[in-house]
């Protein structure tokens, strides 16, 4: 497993999970596709909802991630 180089983002890359495809730590969630509803303004409890293992800092974990310019 590969983890971001900020591990307080929380977003990791493996090989084994949806092709290596960044995703919040402990979930099959891909963090771009958690950056895209926050883009379209969806509100947090629906991403939640469409989400359910995301975590509660998860939305926070990729606004990191996106703002240290995606590294693995």
């Amino acid at each position: 497993m590969i983890m971001a180089t900020d591990v307080k983002t929380r977003i990791v890359s493996d090989p084994g999970i949806l092709s290596g495809m960044p995703v919040v730590e402990g979930t099959r969630v891909p963090a771009e596709n958690v950056l895209i509803e926050v883009r379209r303004r969806l509100p947090r409890a629906e991403i939640f909802n469409t989400y359910p293992s995301l975590p509660l800092d998860g939305i926070e974990a990729c606004l990191a991630w996106e703002r240290a310019g995606k590294p693995l």
